[in-house]
């Protein structure tokens, strides 16, 4: 069976995770710095595929939660 994500999203999850841990790492607009784990591996998966690594796309449900709240 074929890898879900790549190494190359792997690594920047690693490294997301690393950042988080030291305290360093911090969110988009905000710049709050990001204390849970999950926005954490979020935030390497979408650095990943900004970066072009095999990484699936979003789930059908967060997309239409962030359209929801893009409309408010």
């Amino acid at each position: 069976m074929a890898r879900k994500y790549s190494k190359k999203a792997s690594a920047k999850v690693g490294r997301a995770m690393k950042k988080r841990k030291a305290g360093t790492l911090k969110s988009g607009r905000s710049g709050r710095k990001v204390k849970s784990r999950m926005q954490a591996i979020a935030i390497g998966l979408s650095e990943a595929r900004a970066a072009g690594a095999k990484v699936p796309k979003k789930t059908a449900k967060k997309r239409m939660a962030k359209k929801r709240k893009a409309k408010r």
